[in-house]
């Protein structure tokens, strides 16, 4: 009997029944619904019921991404991480709601799962959505039980191999909230808010409003509409009433006017909110609120872009949606953190390449004052990869995009809207129609902003008038061409819809300098000249441009981030097998784990005013070597010393440095740069030391150093103060260091990891893109002396959490962080 009591205590324990979740509901409208739920990687008939066993699954925390869980493999396809990205999986969520708030209306709104949702309450199925990126909701009403009784949502998703062109994730991968509301109530996506008329004395501020009236009887409502302030401070109202049929809606009208307005802009992103109240007589039985911006966007002839009156030239870069070793699972913190990095580098904008971004995204571009083309689709009918968007284009086309306007116009940040990618109807006679079609999709949900899309089939994308249909084309690797097009077609505005595709590792130096197809170490120079045979490196495009009139609006670079998928040049064989373990892309300026490559300063000395000077490449070199040396600067002059020598003045733009152009190009094929500053030093050990003068004074320096033997670990909290909320994030860089702090160039050394304290290791990495190591680990090894540590709060649990790294031989290094309410 003892033995049988043991086995059932440990039985019960393993298989814990799920306990609902209760649903607090108070005065906000919305609920963050992430907490509770069971997962379940595999198929489980039967699992949408509500009886349904489910005690055997995980218990996670959304947003959750199970492929980038592993393992690598590449038997998974490289071009989408090597990663398992296809099957099924299930979730289910177990809550009860308070008896009281029966009457009320309920609706789920899921920001996005990957891929090919289908969700079940209580086991009556609410709907589907294929698409992984689009964010949609269900109304829950009418099916819901309440007080001790228990709901069952489920979800099942099914993405398929061969989806995607890089890595989409595999899950829910995105928030999920419930939204409660009174039956009369402003509509989800409800508001639509514009300032077509802005000056520094007065802004216009015109609102339409969508309000629902589920109720089987008419109702007379009051809407009051302010505008709010950084400071909470209301600066304009309106009042009116609306009568509102029984089962129906009603959209409203407004217009306020806002004195001295504070503008939205990318030096100053100013935000304010919007609140909107439904009213019935003094009670307030819905509150709306809408964060928005205050500026204008213009695009004209003579000045190009736009923004509040001034001219803006895009430095922008495209940007994949996962968060490196975070994978899809979209976080607040991770995405700040990528644009700060770029917001250093002088990024002002960011084209969400290929599909529509995460809300979280959209709100920080707000907040940090990004300019946004907001993409739609890879592809349309045309597949580019078996099982892509094509299956499902005709069908859902029209509600992805209209749902993506809807859900993204208020947004201050975004100037654009993409229809697409590359698709494969610039070969078509028709392919203009399809576009028509989606550009009038956008039009219609929001007439104050221009379409556009990026071709890189140019030439018939100009013959079938494809790129006249939509408002302002984009050509992807066309440097050479954008005169031309703008001679031939004198009422066009264009831009570089994707530029450069340089590939490159960061910390590694191939010698001699050239433009090869592969290297043994399936790693790629960072001297910044490699580039695929579509592209070339920076500085064509950067010449081309600054032949171009103010008709050419600037560039998006691919890309600003290393990304999942696509390691190009490595991707040869099925799946890219032959070229494993490369899994993800050299394209970045900064690589998977956030650490920027040589090519960050190259852009940064292009796109920043502050005095500034890097010196590459690391100064670990044999004796009776003679190593080229490059510095980027914005400055007008750089001095170059070895070990205090002077080694030589160069001025700005004064010389030129031969580079090769284009992989797989005839290696003839040569451009003349004069975007570097370029020495040929003979080595010898110590310090490498550019300065950089402005008006002949030193306005900025950089250095290397000869590394001695690894001695140390040295481990950096980008921040030792993150919020208790179980989703905020520390990024802890680790550097091996030689005895005298200099960093170790090529060090590999495995580092082992150990966090105590109310926190966690959300992912370790090291921007290596030829690894299979897995990123949920608490070890990893350094890349060219790095390696990167991110750790996670636990929700509710304030305190100090201890970070420690160790290596074998090596020093080790210890951090501590404070999470706080």
């Amino acid at each position: 009997m003892k033995r049988l009591w043991f086995l059932l205590t440990v039985f019960s324990f393993g298989l814990r029944a799920a306990v609902p979740v209760p649903v607090q509901i108070g005065a906000d409208r919305r609920i963050n619904f992430d907490d509770g739920w069971r997962f379940l990687k595999g198929d489980a008939p039967g699992a949408e019921q509500p009886g349904f066993d489910d005690s055997s699954w995980r218990e996670v925390r959304l947003p959750h991404d199970w492929a980038i869980e592993g393992p690598f493999d590449a038997k998974f396809g490289t071009s989408t991480g090597g990663l398992p990205v296809a099957g099924t999986g299930w979730y289910r969520k177990t809550f009860t709601l308070p008896e009281p708030s029966r009457g009320r209306e309920f609706t789920i709104m899921f920001d996005g799962a990957m891929a090919n949702a289908h969700v079940w309450l209580n086991g009556q199925e609410l709907g589907s959505r294929p698409y992984g990126y689009s964010s949609f909701f269900f109304d829950l009403t009418g099916k819901l039980h309440f007080g001790n009784e228990a709901n069952v949502i489920a979800v099942r998703l099914t993405p398929e191999a061969r989806a995607s062109r890089f890595y989409p994730g595999a899950g829910i991968y995105r928030n999920v909230w419930l939204d409660v509301t009174d039956p009369v109530h402003v509509s989800e996506w409800g508001t639509y808010v514009t300032t077509p008329q802005v000056t520094a004395v007065l802004a216009s501020v015109e609102v339409k409003t969508e309000v629902e009236n589920r109720s089987a009887r008419p109702a007379r409502v009051t809407l009051r509409t302010s505008v709010m302030d950084a400071n909470g401070r209301r600066v304009a109202n309106h009042t009116g009433d609306a009568d509102l049929p029984a089962n129906g809606s009603q959209t409203v009208s407004s217009t306020l006017a806002v004195a001295r307005p504070e503008l939205w802009d990318i030096g100053r992103p100013y935000l304010y909110n919007l609140v909107t109240e439904v009213m019935a007589g003094d009670r307030v039985l819905d509150r709306y609120v809408t964060p928005f911006g205050i500026r204008s966007i213009e695009f004209n002839q003579d000045r190009g872009f736009e923004l509040n009156g001034r001219q803006v030239k895009f430095q922008g870069v495209c940007l994949h949606s996962d968060l490196g070793a975070l994978g899809m699972a979209v976080n607040r913190r991770a995405i700040e953190r990528e644009l700060e990095i770029l917001k250093a580098a002088g990024v002002n904008a960011v084209r969400t390449s290929h599909n529509p971004p995460s809300p979280e995204f959209l709100e920080e571009a707000d907040r940090l004052g990004f300019l946004v083309i907001d993409e739609a689709f890879d592809m349309w009918r045309i597949p580019k990869v078996p099982n892509g968007y094509a299956k499902y284009f005709d069908e859902w086309s029209e509600r992805d995009a209209r749902d993506m306007a809807r859900r993204d116009r208020n947004h201050p940040s975004i100037m654009m809207w993409s229809v697409g990618n590359e698709v494969g109807e610039q070969g078509r006679a028709d392919g203009w129609e399809v576009a028509k079609r989606l550009v009038d999709f956008f039009h219609q949900e929001d007439p104050t902003r221009p379409t556009t899309a990026a071709f890189d089939n140019w030439q018939a994308a100009i013959k079938n008038r494809l790129a006249e249909t939509v408002d302002i084309p984009g050509f992807n690797y066309k440097p050479e061409h954008y005169k031309e097009i703008l001679k031939d077609h004198p009422g066009w505005l264009i831009y570089g819809s994707e530029t450069a595709s340089t590939v490159s590792s960061r910390g590694v130096y191939h010698l001699p300098i050239q433009n090869y197809g592969k290297h043994p170490s399936k790693q790629v120079t960072s001297y910044d000249v490699v580039a695929p045979f579509w592209s070339n490196p920076p500085d064509v495009d950067f010449y081309y441009e600054d032949q171009s009139s103010n008709r050419f609006l600037g560039e998006f670079v691919w890309t600003g981030f290393d990304y999942l998928g696509e390691p190009t040049p490595y991707n040869g064989g099925r799946d890219g097998a032959q070229d494993w373990p490369a899994r993800s892309s050299y394209f970045g300026m900064v690589d998977l784990a956030g650490f920027p490559k040589d090519r960050y300063y190259f852009y940064q000395s292009r796109w920043t005013s502050k005095p500034m000077v890097h010196v590459l490449p690391s100064w670990n070199w044999e004796p009776g070597m003679t190593i080229p040396v490059m510095a980027y600067s914005n400055a007008e002059e750089v001095e170059l010393f070895l070990n205090g020598k002077s080694l030589g003045r160069k001025k700005r733009f004064a010389g030129t440095f031969t580079i090769p152009v284009g992989l797989n190009v005839s290696p003839t094929l040569k451009f003349d740069t004069k975007y570097r500053f370029v020495w040929q030093v003979d080595y010898e050990p110590g310090t490498l030391r550019a300065v950089a003068y402005n008006g002949g004074r030193q306005a900025a320096a950089d250095e290397q150093r000869t590394a001695g033997a690894p001695a140390q670990i040295k481990i950096t909290p980008d921040r030792t103060t993150i919020r208790a909320d179980g989703d905020d994030l520390s990024y802890i860089t680790v550097r091996i260091e030689d005895k005298d702090g200099n960093l170790c160039p090529s060090a590999n050394n495995m580092v082992h990891f150990a966090v105590t304290g109310p926190g966690s290791i959300a992912a370790v990495d090291n921007g290596n893109a030829a690894s299979d190591e897995p990123f949920q680990a608490d070890h990893h090894t350094a890349f060219n002396g790095l390696a990167l540590i991110i750790v996670r709060s636990k929700p509710g649990e304030t305190g100090r959490i201890h970070v420690a790294a160790s290596a074998d031989g090596l020093a080790q290094a210890a951090a501590d962080l404070t999470t706080v309410e």
